[in-house]
């Protein structure tokens, strides 16, 4: 539609006629026209109308134009242009006629109905005019009786005006009263105050209309639920037309629409309009095509035009497969009602298998090309088709064929897929095809073996000789004892695992616990300001135990990677490690220093004995620089039940580890506390979950954020810094219903440019990412995409995902762990990154390839190096440093 409307611009400017006119009409046979382009084109028609031919021309075109929208500008339009055409035969009432349709359309619209009203007085005070007498003279009883009926026209009008809340209905009502020779009826001042009083209760939402910025769909929701309550169906209408001219791609806001005509008003051309107006702007939402079909159907439209709307449907472009199986089932549905199975044949039957048979080759072709799986897994169309084939047609033997087929399709190991069928073969087939379905059903049933079991031992008990029985018992035995010897072996095997697992848990403690201890036994040779300066580092970047927060969760932490990076950065060539620089101490610091220093810490009021998991919860994602975690945390959780404890964890040197395990009296406090999971504490959401032993549980994991794609959701990069969650609201609000907002921020709360956006449906966060993707806020080019969360790999911890300061290479792991220690013989200045980091998933980057130059890259004396092809001598790196 933008290349439609740039297209039609430059071609108005440049005056191409002809050519402006195609392009018009071919983008409004694609999509709904909005009000200025279609006042810009009615315009220019006007301009170019010579004789009566032309002006029939142009008000077809009005008639094309109001029924995309309710555009009051677009009806006062048509009602001016057809008054200059008043002199032809039949010109009044054909202008009066227009007239009573634009009231009927626009008239009850509060802010801007009133000029049509006007306008509408003001051509019959003109006609008025023409069949007074002159001045002195007598009027023959014709022109009286004329004259009288011009008159209470003009009555009527101000009567059913003042009827109508509009705005500044006082002025029309003072009008009146000097117009009126008579004063004005006790009847109309009577009707006049009660629309003044549904004025006054219609103001706060008109002025919350004024005052907001577009769309302003949540102002427009308002209004929308407020007129639903009156009950006025008119007024109902007129509201939901004002809410889709600045809504026009919110598919909510058209079902809603839809839903209320069909429901409410049941008049046909109205409602079929509505329809067709709905799946021209928004042709995406099979919701709406669904509900078009049934309101054909309903209102007893002919067969073709109800098959040319479904044709339509097929092509509109759905998002998922599940769709296009959705759409062909209302067909179809539409087709079956069509038959008279009285009959033994009729074509509207051989329509129906056709479709049926037609819709199995739509979902295999087309839809699995584009989605890669036909949405129809457990084929539902092929399971209504064989029961319309048993109960309606009696004709078991195609019902068989198609279950049959239904069964090869990857559905004989499910237990409910048999029963299904057996129910059907119990209904309208025979005790024969039963037997041979549950026996069929015990032989390749995998997810629920027992079910069919008792199936097929409950039907020989009441039908089956002394011989079925026997061998239902038999093959139901050795099905079972062969699902037994299975699960043993797969129980068997989880053992393995868990203890191998449970062994490589326990020799990475004890490795750890070596490491710290040989640490510990080296610092001691240590003297001056080195030792102190490594004592620090260490403590600083030392490895501690796993977070229980990232072990019980497996969440994204943006900013582990360029901690785990800093540790690894080496300071020089020669040099073992530098001192590193001093951190700016967090706030709260100083606090816990002191409070470390003038007291120690006093031993906990629970022996690890007396502990319970089931009566403690976990608390992380706290800032590193809460004061007093202990008496926050009692705070935050005396609701839930009485704290009996709350264990912080703090560093060596004193400083919050940001969690804290909060003991009960009662394990029923746990079920309340974990309901506080996701509150606010100083700006960043606490994480609550179940205190569980990994060591006891390694298979426990709670996954708060997912990983998988999201549709209804967006992550948004490249936001300033300064960037507020209402700032952003304000942003994506303009594209439909904003339900939640996540900002991403480090452990430390400092944002890091990047948030996620949840919207109500997948239609809407399409529609942002369209308008979004690529804007600028405060200056700063925003990404838009639809979120697709990075997965937790543990492989994934250890590859570099950018390269700091000098742009060193990672060490490979070995021996020595992570090679923190280990030190690079290459100089800084020899690496550079050779290309740039490539978008992955939301949030990460892939690695970075690291090459050896010296500086000029494919110039004369380029010295590459590359430690996989090519090993150097300490003479060719001497070279290399000469010449920088």
């Amino acid at each position: 539609s933008d290349s439609f409307f740039n297209l039609i611009k430059l071609l108005r400017q440049e005056g191409k006629l002809h050519r402006l006119r195609k392009a018009r009409q071919k983008m409004s046979e694609l999509f709904p026209l909005t009000e200025e382009i279609w006042l810009d084109w009615l315009k220019d028609e006007i301009r170019l109308t010579e004789d009566e031919s032309d002006r029939e021309k142009v008000y077809e075109l009005f008639e094309r134009a109001v029924k995309d929208y309710m555009c009051p500008e677009i009806w006062l339009e048509y009602v001016q242009y057809s008054i200059g055409g008043m002199g032809a035969q039949g010109g009044i009432e054909r202008v009066r006629s227009i007239f009573e349709r634009a009231l009927t359309a626009v008239g009850l619209h509060m802010t801007k109905g009133a000029s049509i009203w006007e306008a509408y007085r003001e051509f019959e005070i003109v006609i008025l005019s023409t069949v007074q007498p002159p001045p002195g003279s007598v009027a023959s009883k014709e022109q009286q009786e004329l004259l009288n009926a011009q008159l209470e026209r003009i009555h009527t009008l101000f009567r059913r005006q003042l009827a109508v809340p509009l705005m500044d209905m006082e002025g029309t009502y003072a009008e009146y009263s000097d117009w009126a020779d008579d004063g004005v009826p006790e009847t109309v001042t009577h009707q006049y105050r009660r629309a003044l009083q549904q004025l006054e209760k219609c103001k706060p939402f008109e002025e919350a209309l004024l005052v907001s910025e577009p769309p302003k769909l949540a102002e427009y929701q308002a209004y929308i639920d407020f007129e639903m309550k009156e009950g006025d169906p008119a007024r109902v209408q007129i509201i939901f037309e004002r809410a889709l001219a600045e809504n026009c791609l919110v598919p909510d806001l058209w079902i809603k629409y839809t839903m209320y005509l069909d429901r409410q008003l049941k008049i046909k051309d109205l409602v079929l309009s509505a329809h067709e107006r709905a799946v021209r702007n928004c042709p995406w939402t099979m919701g709406l095509w669904k509900s078009y079909l049934l309101a054909l159907e309903r209102h007893g439209a002919d067969h073709q035009t109800v098959t040319d709307v479904f044709e339509k449907a097929l092509n509109a472009g759905f998002i998922q497969a599940a769709d296009y199986v959705e759409i062909w089932q209302s067909n179809l549905d539409y087709l079956r009602r069509r038959v008279d199975f009285s009959k033994e044949w009729s074509r509207e039957l051989d329509e129906l298998r056709a479709a049926f048979a037609r819709s199995l080759d739509y979902l295999k072709e087309d839809v699995k090309e584009r989605f890669s799986e036909s949405g129809d897994l457990s084929c539902i169309i092929m399971q209504i088709w064989a029961r319309i084939e048993a109960l309606h047609c009696k004709n078991m033997q195609k019902a068989r064929e198609l279950w049959d087929s239904i069964m090869t399709k990857g559905n004989a190991k499910y237990a409910n897929m048999w029963l299904e069928y057996y129910n059907l073969e119990r209904s309208y087939g025979d005790a024969v095809h039963c037997r041979k379905a549950l026996h069929r059903a015990v032989q390749c049933t995998s997810d629920y073996p027992e079910h069919v079991c008792d199936v097929l031992l409950n039907f020989e008990r009441v039908e089956g000789s002394l011989e079925d029985w026997d061998a239902a018992v038999q093959k139901t035995e050795t099905k079972l004892n062969r699902v037994n010897e299975q699960r043993a072996r797969v129980a068997e095997k989880e053992a393995v695992l868990a203890r191998q697992e449970e062994e490589k848990a326990e020799h990475r403690r004890k490795a750890k616990a070596d490491k710290k201890a040989q640490k510990k036994s080296q610092k001691t040779d240590r003297a001056g300001d080195k030792r102190k300066a490594e004592d620090e580092y260490e403590e600083e970047w030392g490895e501690d135990e796993e977070l229980p927060s990232k072990r019980l969760r497996g969440e994204e932490d943006f900013g582990s990677t360029a901690k785990e990076e800093h540790m690894e950065t080496e300071s020089g060539l020669f040099s073992r490690r530098a001192p590193p620089p001093r951190k700016t101490e967090p706030p709260g610091f100083r606090k816990n220093q002191q409070g470390l220093s003038e007291a120690p810490r006093q031993p906990q009021d629970i022996s690890k004995e007396q502990r319970k998991d089931e009566e403690c919860v976990f608390v992380s994602n706290l800032p590193f620089n809460l004061e007093d975690p202990e008496g926050k945390m009692r705070t935050l959780f005396q609701g839930c039940g009485t704290v009996q404890q709350v264990r912080p964890i703090f560093t060596a040197k004193g400083v919050f580890k940001g969690y804290c395990y909060v003991q009960f009296e009662d394990r029923l406090a746990v079920s309340e506390a974990l309901k506080l999971d996701r509150q606010e504490v100083d700006g960043r959401p606490m994480f609550v979950s179940p205190c569980v032993d990994k060591n006891k549980n390694p298979d426990f994991k709670v996954f708060k954020y997912k990983t998988a794609m999201e549709k209804h959701k967006i992550f948004i990069s490249g936001l300033p810094y300064s960037c507020t969650k209402e700032t952003l609201e304000d942003l994506c609000k303009q594209h439909g219903t904003v339900k939640t907002i996540r900002l991403v921020t480090n452990r430390s709360g400092k944002p890091k440019g990047l948030a996620y956006v949840e919207y109500e449906n997948e239609a809407q966060a399409s529609q942002a990412v369209l308008k979004m993707d690529g804007t600028m806020l405060e200056n700063f080019t925003i990404s838009v995409a639809i979120s697709n969360p990075p997965s937790r790999k543990m492989e994934d911890k250890a590859a570099p995902s950018r390269i700091l300061g000098a742009a060193m290479l990672r060490q490979p792991q070995g021996a020595r762990g992570k090679g923190r220690t280990q030190i690079s013989l290459l100089p800084r200045s020899l690496y550079r990154q050779s290309a740039p980091d490539a978008k992955a998933e939301n949030g990460t980057v892939s690695a970075p390839h690291a090459t050896v130059t010296d500086g000029v890259h494919g110039g004369p004396g380029t010295a590459s190096l590359d430690t996989q092809t090519k090993s150097l001598s300490n003479e060719d790196f001497a070279k290399m440093l000469l010449k920088k």
